[in-house]
């Protein structure tokens, strides 16, 4: 019934601070994979995490796993919990919060349901989900797996792989991408600093991107 594979080499402190510095809309300048479904948002505003994905799949009603999974859960890693198709019942809400700031757990991604809104918001836990719901999960004993790969909003998400999430939405990283797509982030954000500075002298924008030159010149 229940499948737990062994945890997943944790995130290192040096990437985690690199990725922090980037914002995953100037990753989807460039890159095209891994972008999780939007309309799996973050319930709160100005928030940015990563952290190493620990994945869970949960039956619709049962939460017996997640209890479970929350003595093995560390400091600093992405919970990502595909619900099987599920979007009635929530499988997070104030006592999950509470314990995942117990354990310093970086946040949160669930492609179904999240409750006690006001409790999240009131810890700044960080949750991404497709909503609310008042009709919870319960201890069913149903199985499900952990440590798996999942399914999360269209998106196929393996235990290690990297997770980045902010108001703008959630990317999952393949341990081995991670360096290349923070470096070129990071070089694309510093040239956004000199277009703003640029647009500020009084440029105009489609001058400076090239735009203009384009259109012009495809007749």
């Amino acid at each position: 019934m229940y499948a737990i594979a062994p945890m997943p080499e944790p995130l290192s402190a040096s990437r985690r601070q690199r990725l922090l510095q980037c914002e995953t809309a100037t990753i989807g300048h460039f890159h095209h994979r891994g972008f999780v479904d939007p309309r799996i948002h973050c319930q709160l505003d100005e928030v940015r995490i990563a952290g190493v994905a620990v994945t869970l799949s949960l039956p619709a009603a049962d939460g017996t796993l997640l209890s479970h999974a929350t003595r093995l859960l560390r400091p600093g890693d992405v919970l990502v919990i595909e619900r099987q198709g599920d979007c009635r019942h929530a499988c997070w809400g104030g006592v999950l919060t509470e314990v995942g700031r117990r354990i310093g757990l970086a946040g949160v991604v669930i492609d179904g349901m999240a409750t006690d809104l006001a409790t999240l918001r009131q810890h700044q836990f960080p949750v991404w989900s497709r909503g609310v719901s008042s009709l919870t999960t319960r201890l069913l004993d149903q199985g499900g797996t952990l440590n798996h790969p999942v399914s999360v909003g269209g998106v196929a998400i393996h235990p290690g792989d990297i997770v980045l999430a902010d108001e703008n939405g959630v990317i999952a990283l393949s341990p081995a991408e991670v360096d290349d797509v923070v470096d070129h982030c990071l070089e694309l954000q510093e040239q956004e600093q000199e277009i703003l500075q640029r647009l500020a002298a009084g440029e105009c924008l489609p001058d400076i991107s090239g735009a203009t030159a384009l259109v012009e010149g495809a007749g």
